[in-house]
This record gives structure tokens, sequence and C-alpha cells, in this order.
């Protein structure tokens, strides 16, 4: 059993048609998807918003 991770850079608005492409494409079995969190303003740093930058999405093969 041998594993392979993707980085999928994303933006969480308006890539979902993208990322569903990215998924149905993918040969083995989708083990985790692992978002990247950023926070980057006031407002981020104190936990009102967020930011995903890209999901790490782990696959086995």
């Amino acid at each position: 059993m041998s594993y392979r991770v993707h980085r999928f850079d994303i933006n969480m608005e308006t890539d979902a048609a993208k990322l569903e492409a990215f998924l149905n494409g993918l040969d083995g079995e989708v083990v985790s998807i692992i978002p990247n969190v950023r926070k980057t303003t006031i407002a981020q740093i104190y936990g009102v918003t967020r930011k995903v930058d890209f999901l790490l999405i782990v696959e086995r093969t």
C-alpha cells in the first residue's frame, strides 16, 4: 500500500468545480483532505474569519 500527497491551491469561493474535477480524476482512494488555514489580518488573528490557502489531499494508490 502506498500513498501520494497532492497540494491543491484553492479559492474557497470560486474553485468548487475545479476541486470536484481534481478529486474525480484521482486513480486511488482519497484518505484525507487537510486544509491549510492562514491568519493574515487582525480579524483573522482573533478568530473572526480565516482563509484557506491550499488543501493537502492524501490518496491511497
